[in-house]
């Protein structure tokens, strides 16, 4: 293998390796920290994912001040369009008081559909996609309903909505303070696609659970957005417990948003009273893990800086 400098690691042919060079970005030898930060200097911030509805975010913010752990977003799974404009509002409220984040998913989309091919082993990867016009104007009709309410965070699984809700924001049809989260469902797994989805719109980028190091390091070399990365992630991702790892992968892939899922837990997309308990146990046990990587993180003597809740950048609802 060469071990010239300036080259890019693996073997490869010295043309493959010249256009990568000139295209991507050399790298070579370990992954060294990241010299980019979030607005407010932070190395990274937290986030609770499948916060389904208000009882659900009561819950987190509760577990959060019993435990000392700021907490600076919140994401949902099952779409706002399960959510009444009661209860878009009072998530709105709670988030604007708390200073963090709300962010919804929308809907309805293929896996909520009447498509077949969603349903196939195959059909996995097309969840989140919005099938024809009229699921994309549902969806975006989804958006305009929350954030009426105030809420200023979404998570996208569609190309063709980001790219839509991309030039709504240029028009000014939508506010430039929203936050367009770009959904584990279209995790970039290398650099490259990681750009793309941000020149397309995207706010921050979920990037797949077992990423390592290197990975990690070749796409922040590129690209300077916030990463979302499942420190721990539910078993459809792939069940990765890491909460152990988060000096290193804060380290190195600042920005980070370092998510807490659950592995070994009932799915409860969509949500509703059928599995409230579920839902509420699911994320108070999530901040606990959050809690529990912040003593691995204290133990390491590592210098990092967490964002203080409402810090520059969070999607805090606007109500």
């Amino acid at each position: 293998m060469n071990k010239g400098n300036n080259m890019i690691r693996g073997i490869g042919s010295p043309r493959g390796t010249a256009a990568l060079s000139r295209h991507v970005g050399a790298f070579a030898g370990e992954p060294q920290p990241s010299d980019v930060r979030f607005p407010d200097g932070a190395h990274f911030r937290i986030e609770i994912p499948s916060v389904e509805n208000p009882q659900a975010l009561r819950a987190v913010v509760d577990e959060a001040r019993t435990l000392g752990v700021p907490i600076h977003r919140c994401s949902q799974g099952s779409g706002a369009m399960l959510l009444t404009r009661r209860e878009l509002a009072e998530m709105a409220r709670i988030g604007a008081d708390e200073g963090l984040e709300v962010n919804l998913f929308v809907g309805p989309r293929e896996e909520f559909g009447i498509g077949g091919s969603v349903r196939s082993p195959d059909g996995l990867v097309l969840s989140g996609r919005l099938r024809g016009l009229d699921q994309l104007r549902y969806a975006l009709e989804d958006i305009l309903r929350a954030v009426d309410a105030g809420i200023r965070g979404f998570l996208i699984a569609d190309t063709g909505l980001l790219q839509l809700l991309a030039a709504m924001v240029s028009d000014g049809e939508l506010p430039r303070s929203i936050v367009w989260k770009v959904s584990a469902v279209l995790a970039p797994s290398n650099p490259l696609s990681f750009k793309q989805l941000v020149e397309m719109g995207g706010s921050t980028i979920n990037v797949p659970s077992d990423m390592n190091l290197v990975e990690l390091a070749e796409i922040r070399a590129l690209s300077s957005a916030p990463i979302d990365l499942y420190l721990e992630a539910p078993d459809a991702l792939g069940g990765m417990v890491r909460g152990n790892e988060l000096a290193e992968i804060a380290l190195v892939a600042a920005p980070l948003y370092a998510k807490y899922g659950l592995r070994n837990a009932r799915a409860v997309y969509p949500a509703g009273e059928q599995v409230m308990s579920d839902v509420v146990a699911n994320v108070r046990e999530k901040v606990r893990r959050a809690a529990l990587s912040l003593e691995f993180l204290e133990a390491t003597g590592v210098d990092l800086i967490l964002s203080k809740t409402g810090a520059e950048g969070i999607g805090v609802p606007e109500v």
